[in-house]
């Protein structure tokens, strides 16, 4: 899939994302182009998989390439970044998960501005950058 097919493909699953629940997370964009199997990811937030860049089934490159078309597409629609941290779900000690091998233990949801009910996370994303 070369990158003007792979932008049309993540537009529609972040449209899609943003209809359905409000917001979208890189991980939702991964499963949806079937680079993530929904059995892989649940595994990570279980805490059985070191890393999640470990179990996708695409290059490095095009992980990137994936990352800055999100971020294209979600600054164009206006969505607000809200960090995230994801924590091992299942009993035992909560730990933070990781995305990469680098020790990425932090990722941005991106969620749509309701103007009429501003949340608090949006109020407060000068905090966060």
């Amino acid at each position: 899939m070369n990158n003007s097919e792979l932008e049309k493909k993540i537009k529609c699953i972040v449209s899609e994302s943003i209809n359905k629940k409000g917001y979208i997370r890189s991980t939702d964009v991964l499963t949806g182009l079937g680079y993530l199997s929904q059995t892989d990811y649940e595994k990570w937030r279980m805490g059985k998989i070191e890393y999640l860049e470990k179990v996708c089934q695409v290059n490095l490159g095009k992980l990137t390439t994936i990352n800055r078309i999100i971020r294209q597409i979600s600054w164009k629609m206006k969505l607000e970044p809200s960090l995230t941290a994801y924590n091992k779900y299942g009993k035992g000690p909560k730990i933070r998960l990781r995305f990469s091998k680098s020790g990425d233990i932090n990722t941005k949801a991106l969620r749509k501005q309701i103007q009429d009910k501003p949340t608090e996370r949006i109020e407060n994303k000068s905090r966060y950058g």
